[in-house]
């Protein structure tokens, strides 16, 4: 049997494996027909998933990938789906970077100093939890400084004293000078539709395996893809590239190893819950059973 789904993409480096094994057919061949949702780089000026529009409801997305937290937040405040998986997805993580005369030694330092990020988006939630590892919760600050792109301008104008970024704009970082300060992993989650059952949600998984496994065995092979986001970034933000040499930047990125999603954690995400209601990030009313699916590992 052949379920149909659509399948919202992020084009970012930690997503590749999704967008692969749609091209090359391997949800297909688990018996599971995708047709990708795609924004175009160009379009977004703060964030790929729409912050006010609801994907399951008002675009007809059955599953997309977001990070645990904001999938938490979504979930719960806007209906938008169940959690069904969840991973780091890639040995990717994200890093604080600040300019190279900076104060800033130790990522204690970053105690009341604003931090960029994007707000309402996975970052937002990771850098909160990261940087309360090493100072209080009250002196965690963070300032909404949009896309990577823009928050490299506004580190290098000075805007603001730290931002954080992942690959492939971490590379991008230090080849302006910036230097890193903290870095921490990325945790994700995949939102699924009232339609997205453990069948579905296997056939799923195991297309992404395989997607993931052919990456890993021959990376060469996917760079050009891999560098398809920071060649957007150039096209948006050319003058972030006037004094890098370009070719230099492409040569120094690698593509990471990735790893397969696995079925939502309901005890791990309900302590992730107690602790967005501890930091007043979701209603305290947020019920872990309106926000977890009800599928079994």
């Amino acid at each position: 049997m052949t379920d149909k789904v659509r399948l919202f993409h992020l084009p970012f480096s930690f997503m590749l494996p999704q967008k692969v094994a749609v091209e090359k057919g391997y949800f297909e061949a688990e018996g599971l027909q995708v047709e990708l949702v795609e924004r175009d780089r160009g379009d977004v000026d703060w964030k790929y998933i729409p912050a006010e529009e609801s994907l399951t409801d008002d675009h007809g997305v059955d599953i997309y990938p977001i990070c645990k937290w904001e999938s938490i937040k979504r979930t719960w405040e806007m209906d938008d789906g169940r959690i069904v998986g969840k991973g780091t997805f890639a040995n990717q993580p994200y890093t604080v970077y600040v300019r190279e005369e900076s104060d800033i030694a130790d990522p204690s330092d970053l105690a009341n100093v604003p931090v960029g990020v994007n707000k309402r988006t996975g970052q937002e939630y990771t850098v909160i939890r990261a940087l309360e590892n090493h100072m209080p919760s009250d002196a965690v600050t963070l300032e909404h400084h949009g896309m990577p792109t823009d928050r490299l301008r506004a580190l290098r104008d000075g805007d603001v004293e730290a931002v954080s970024l992942l690959e492939p704009q971490s590379t991008l970082a230090e080849k302006l000078g910036f230097r890193p300060v903290l870095q921490f992993e990325n945790h994700m989650g995949i939102v699924g539709a009232d339609a997205v059952d453990g069948s579905v949600l296997e056939k799923f998984i195991r297309g992404y395996e395989r997607a993931a496994s052919d990456i890993n065995e021959q990376p060469a092979a996917y760079r050009d893809a891999y560098l398809e986001m920071l060649r957007a970034d150039a096209d948006v933000a050319p003058d972030l590239f006037d004094d890098i040499e370009y070719e230099a930047l492409l040569e120094d990125i690698e593509v990471p190893r990735y790893e397969s999603p696995e079925v939502a954690d309901r005890e791990e995400l309900s302590d992730h819950l107690s602790w967005m209601k501890r930091r007043q990030l979701v209603d305290e009313s947020a019920d872990i059973d309106a926000i977890v699916a009800p599928i079994e590992r």
